[in-house]
């Protein structure tokens, strides 16, 4: 137990609200147009204000930067542009002394290739490290290995010239995947997870959680043309099926491993995965039997159109198929994907209200992706602009991920408050949407948020049982906890239930007696 832990606040996650900075976009402290850690600790009066209970850093540790933190080449570092470890515990010291803890992003799927791991792993076949990284012979007419493909399309395996051999990378050649078959792999994150929790680290967002492991026989993957990256019944893209090269039945015994030593801790540390499956029964085991994962992002829902029908499915399933008593984390928005505002509201303030209010009324989590408290929509940063590798020029029709990374804006200024220098991307183009304007703007959609958090933190906190009541093409009524929400996705008014009385929250400032108004959810306290 450190310094900044709080005895006694077991499974403080249930109910709670997390906050999911892109430190780079957040607040600039030194005019290098880059956020950083400063700039974080500069702005924890805002997130206080807030009422936000957790802060997740995107990636912090040193890189290369070809996926912009992504790709580790240290793990018990602080990459030097967003500050060093001094400043991490000060963020740490001064956000627990208002009552929010911080996570880091742990990427244990693969590295960079500029680890002094993979270093010493291309150096020889027999190298010291050789074993900790995914390696494969050509077949014996000289091919590819596998019928693998990587994040962008692209043959996931590079050979490499020195030692003859191809290694496998799901994302970025820069980014070589990490053999977990190897004992050592095992106890060196054993170590580096132990490392940051004695500085306390209140948990990890452990990115491509459903990785980890591959295929032993690394089998080639099915070619089915439904494999693309938003469908809801296949997990693939490109036409292939994530068959082999994800959610291999091995992985979940590395997460009992993980959950055992985060509870060595009071209170225990938080392991919440980047769970990116199509389907909530893909979504379900990697809470084993409240063993494993405490909580993971529900990518169906995230992934389903924006209608009641649709949604209500995966929460009625999500429920259904998760271990009794498990937690469970909603959102909307992250950093791989177009914003919420974008993606479901397409631009319509009233349903990007509808969808906070959801999020924040299903027991649970509730996880906002920064600026999404404002109704920040995607930018529309010219190619030549982006910084994204990976995705830079909507590579092979993928979404141009910096459009969700825009700086985020604190006033309505030239560079929006967020740096004194030039920003690295370019700053939203909306300067209305900002924080000073909204926070004295009792209509605006941040106002909206404060009162949610505190209205989840008050109603939601702990377990809440969900009940739905009724759904149609039109809405979706359920009850959560002791709240009764209706949400009206349509442009006409629903009913509302009987004995409903009246609401103690509404989207937007509108009158609700017999009847919720269009594009509007309302909640109550419960039914008479």
């Amino acid at each position: 137990m450190t310094l900044h832990d709080q005895p006694g606040t077991k499974e403080w996650w249930r109910g709670a609200t997390l906050y999911h900075i892109y430190v780079r976009s957040f607040q600039d402290s030194n005019g290098d147009g880059h956020g950083d850690l400063a700039g974080i600790i500069s702005r924890l009066d805002y997130l206080q204000w807030l009422g936000v209970d957790a802060l997740w850093l995107s990636p912090t540790m040193p890189s290369p930067n070809n996926d912009w933190g992504y790709d580790v080449a240290d793990y018990l570092n602080v990459q030097d542009d967003l500050g060093d470890l001094e400043t991490l515990d000060r963020l740490i010291r001064d956000a627990g002394a208002r009552g929010m803890k911080v996570m880091l992003d742990l990427v244990a799927n693969h590295t960079s290739s500029a680890h002094p791991w993979f270093r010493d792993a291309v150096s020889s076949r027999d190298s010291e490290h050789r074993s900790y990284y995914v390696w494969a012979d050509p077949k014996p007419d000289g091919s590819l290995p596998n019928n693998w493909v990587d994040d962008t399309g692209e043959v996931a395996w590079t050979l490499d010239e020195t030692t003859g051999q191809y290694y496998f990378h799901n994302f970025l050649a820069a980014q070589p995947d990490l053999n977990w078959w190897e004992p050592r792999v095992h106890e060196e994150f054993r170590q580096i997870m132990e490392f940051w929790y004695e500085r306390g680290v209140a948990g990890f967002r452990i990115d491509v959680a459903n990785g980890l492991y591959k295929d032993k026989f690394l089998r080639d993957n099915p070619v089915n043309p439904k494999a693309v990256i938003y469908n809801t019944e296949v997990q693939g893209r490109y036409g292939i099926e994530h068959k082999f090269n994800f959610n291999q039945p091995e992985t979940h015994g590395v997460y009992r491993n993980w959950r055992i030593e985060a509870e060595k801790y009071d209170p225990p540390r938080l392991l919440l995965g980047e769970t990116w499956v199509s389907r909530v029964d893909e979504l379900a085991p990697y809470y084993g039997d409240g063993d494993q994962l405490q909580l993971g992002f529900n990518f169906p829902l995230i992934f389903a159109p924006f209608e009641p029908r649709a949604l209500a499915q995966v929460v009625r399933e999500s429920f259904g198929s998760f271990p009794a008593g498990s937690a469970t984390v909603w959102a909307g928005s992250n950093h791989d994907l177009p914003r919420m505002g974008t993606r479901w509201a397409k631009g319509d303030e009233d349903l990007l209200r509808v969808a906070h209010v959801i999020l924040a009324t299903l027991p649970g989590t509730y996880a906002l992706y920064y600026g999404d408290e404002l109704g920040m929509l995607d930018s529309d940063i010219p190619t030549e602009l982006q910084q994204d590798p990976l995705t830079k020029g909507e590579l092979n029709g993928q979404w141009p991920r910096d459009n969700a990374r825009a700086p985020m804006r604190w006033d309505e200024s030239a560079a929006g408050g967020f740096t004194t220098g030039s920003p690295w991307l370019p700053v939203h183009p909306d300067a209305d949407v900002n924080v000073e304007r909204e926070m004295s703007d009792a209509a605006s959609v941040l106002v909206l948020v404060r009162t949610l958090i505190a209205l989840h933190a008050r109603h939601l906190a702990g377990s809440a049982e969900y009940t739905e009541l009724g759904v149609d093409d039109d809405q979706w009524t359920y009850r959560s906890g002791p709240l009764v929400v209706v949400a009206n996705f349509s442009d006409h008014p629903v009913d509302v239930p009987g004995g409903a009385g009246a609401p103690i929250l509404t989207s937007r400032a509108v009158e609700v007696t017999g009847q919720v108004p269009a594009k509007t959810a309302a909640v109550f306290t419960g039914l008479t």
